[in-house]
């Protein structure tokens, strides 16, 4: 089976991360549980390593800059990402669904995925999952959830 650390997120976030579930394991029987789901013991490593660096990176409480400045993409990240999925960065941050610190963040795990390219969907999943992982965000991660399960939200005016 040909497995991404995406791959790997995706089953723990589907399966233990989501409101649904009141499971709480720890990394051991996490790994466990993956292993028997048929991932590879190095994916896991990576996907936990991911999972680790997200958190580290959570920012301190009450700091949300209002002031950001317009975000150039350098070369590797537009290849990774391609014009959609930038578009679609800019698209959430201007609506408010993204501060340019979680920006900062989706982007630095997007880029810490082992693919060349990132489709749209996978850049919400990845969205997704830093938002679920910020404190204060409940409302743009309910937002996001709703885009990608629910009834496409209405514009803002």
């Amino acid at each position: 089976m040909k497995e991404s650390i995406l791959d790997v997120l995706l089953y723990l976030f589907e399966h233990y991360f989501s409101d649904e579930s009141d499971l709480v394991r720890d990394r051991d029987s996490l790994q466990a549980s993956l292993l028997d789901a048929g991932f590879s013991p190095a994916e896991i490593h990576k996907a936990f390593e991911w999972l680790d660096a997200l958190a580290a990176q959570r920012p301190a409480a009450g700091h949300v800059r209002t002031d950001a400045p317009v975000r150039l993409y350098t070369d590797v990240e537009y290849a990774k990402l391609d014009a959609e999925g930038v578009g679609f960065l800019m698209f959430l941050e201007q609506s408010a669904v993204l501060s340019a610190e979680q920006r900062e963040l989706v982007l630095d795990r997007a880029m810490a995925l082992d693919q060349e390219g990132l489709d749209l969907d996978d850049l919400k999943w990845v969205v997704l999952m830093v938002l679920f992982n910020q404190p204060g965000s409940e409302a743009a991660y309910a937002w996001m959830e709703n885009l990608m399960f629910g009834d496409a939200p209405a514009p803002a005016h």
